[in-house]
């Protein structure tokens, strides 16, 4: 077995689509739009095959994220190597996007930073 996909609520589904597609490599697909709900969704494919589906609708509210709460905490992509840590973090960081932790090697031995990303969600950058 294996998990498919994961999918994420977003407000502004272009500005999610277009960071996972620039900072992150991920290829979009075409894009699917209920009429009748207002449901607009894109699923994003990357290197590895995983698949992430970013999902929007018109009543979607964009709740405070505390740092310690329940439910997913984050979403990691591994770079390969500490180097591409190091670039992406700087890239990210220069963009205007906060750093949260890192890049730095953790207690239990993962190379790693924490972006603050899209709507205040977390983006762990990992080897």
């Amino acid at each position: 077995m294996k998990i498919e996909h994961v999918a994420l609520y977003v407000c502004d589904l272009e500005k999610a689509k277009n960071f996972f597609v620039q900072y992150l490599g991920a290829k979009a697909n075409d894009g699917y739009f209920n009429q009748k709900t207002g449901f607009r969704s894109y699923f994003l494919t990357f290197d590895s095959g995983a698949r992430l589906e970013i999902m929007t609708r018109p009543e979607v509210v964009d709740s405070k994220k505390e740092p310690f709460r329940t439910g997913w905490a984050h979403l990691a992509f591994s770079l390969g190597s500490a180097s591409a840590v190091d670039k992406l973090t700087e890239k990210l960081s220069r963009a205007g996007f906060c750093v949260q932790s890192g890049p730095r090697t953790t207690g239990d031995g993962y190379y790693e930073s924490a972006i603050v990303a899209i709507e205040q969600n977390i983006i762990e950058l990992t080897v």
